[in-house]
C-alpha cells in the first residue's frame, strides 16, 4: 500500500514538473543566479559600510547603485532586472503548480506567491534604477510606514509586518542550523565533499540571513510601538544598527560575510536546486 502511496505521490509530482515545462528550469537557475549576486553585493557593501569606505545604504537599491556605477554597470542591471523577473516568474509558477521538495499544499504555494511578489518588486527597483528613477530603498520604507500610521490601525499593521518578518527570520535560523535546506537540492548530483562544502555555506549563510531579517523585523515592531517610522527602514537599518553596537564595525562585517556566504550558497543553490 505504501508503495502504491509513493507511486502515485511521484506520479503527481512528474505530472506538475511537465505542466511547467522546462523554461521552468531556465528561469529558475535564472533567478536563482541573480538572488545569489545579490546578496554578494549587499554583503559587499555593508563591508565597505563598515570600514567606511561607503555612503549607499547596505540593501538591494545600495548594492545595485553600486553596480550602476561601474564600467559595465547598465549591461549588469539588466541582466540583474531580467534575472529577478525571472525568479519572480518562477516562483509563481510554483505558486500554480505546485512547490518541488517542499509538498504541494497551499502554505509551500503561499510562500511561493509572496516570494514571487518580493522579487517582482526587485526587478521593478532594478529597472527603476536604469531608467535613474530609483530613489533610496529605505526612504521609501520608512515613507511608507509613516503614512500607514497616520491610518487607523496603522500601527498595528506596521507591528504585524514586523511581527511577520521576525518570525521569518527565526524559521531562516532554524532552517540554517538544521541544514533543512537540503532538501531542496539534487543531492545525488554531488559529491560528498561538495555537499559538506555546500552544507556549511548554506548553513552560515542561511542562519545569517535569518538572524538580519530578524533584527530588522524587530526594528519594525518597535517603530510601531514608538511610532518612530524613521526605524522601520529594513535591511539597512538592521546592518546600521550593528555597526551602533560596541564593537559595530566588527558585528558588521560578521554579518556582511555572512550575508556573501549566502550569496555564494545561493549560488550553489542556482545548480542543484530542484526544479
Amino acid at each position: 500500500m505504501s508503495s502504491l502511496t509513493h507511486r502515485g505521490r511521484r506520479a503527481k509530482s512528474e505530472a506538475r514538473r511537465a505542466a511547467r515545462g522546462p523554461a521552468a528550469e531556465v528561469l529558475a537557475r535564472v533567478g536563482l543566479t541573480a538572488r545569489g549576486v545579490i546578496y554578494l553585493l549587499i554583503g559587499l557593501v555593508a563591508i565597505l559600510v563598515a570600514v567606511g569606505q561607503s555612503g549607499k545604504e547596505a540593501d538591494q537599491a545600495g548594492a545595485l547603485k553600486l553596480v550602476a556605477s561601474t564600467p559595465f554597470g547598465l549591461f549588469a542591471l539588466w541582466l540583474l532586472g531580467l534575472g529577478f523577473a525571472a525568479y519572480a516568474l518562477w516562483r509563481l509558477s510554483e505558486a500554480a503548480f505546485g512547490v518541488t521538495g517542499e509538498g504541494y499544499g497551499a502554505g509551500p504555494r503561499l510562500k511561493s506567491a509572496a516570494r514571487a511578489v518580493i522579487y517582482l518588486g526587485f526587478a521593478v527597483l532594478t529597472f527603476d534604477i536604469i531608467a535613474g528613477t530609483g530613489g533610496s530603498q529605505a526612504k521609501r520604507e520608512q515613507d511608507w510606514s509613516a503614512k500607514a500610521m497616520h491610518y487607523p490601525g496603522g500601527r498595528w499593521l506596521v507591528g504585524a509586518i514586523g511581527l511577520a518578518v521576525v518570525i521569518a527570520g527565526l524559521v531562516l535560523i532554524i532552517e540554517g542550523v538544521r541544514a533543512k535546506f537540503m532538501r531542496l537540492l539534487e543531492t545525488s548530483r554531488m559529491s560528498m565533499k561538495t555537499q559538506a562544502v555546500v552544507k556549511r555555506l548554506g548553513m552560515i549563510g542561511t542562519t545569517a540571513r535569518g538572524a538580519v531579517f530578524a533584527l530588522a523585523g524587530g526594528l519594525i515592531v518597535e517603530a510601531a510601538i514608538n511610532y518612530q517610522p524613521s526605524k522601520a527602514r529594513g535591511l539597512d537599518k538592521a546592518l546600521l544598527t550593528l555597526r551602533g553596537q560596541p564593537f559595530g564595525e566588527v558585528l558588521l562585517g560578521i554579518a556582511a560575510v555572512g550575508l556573501i556566504i549566502f550569496g555564494v550558497y545561493a549560488l550553489c543553490e542556482a545548480r542543484w536546486h530542484k526544479v
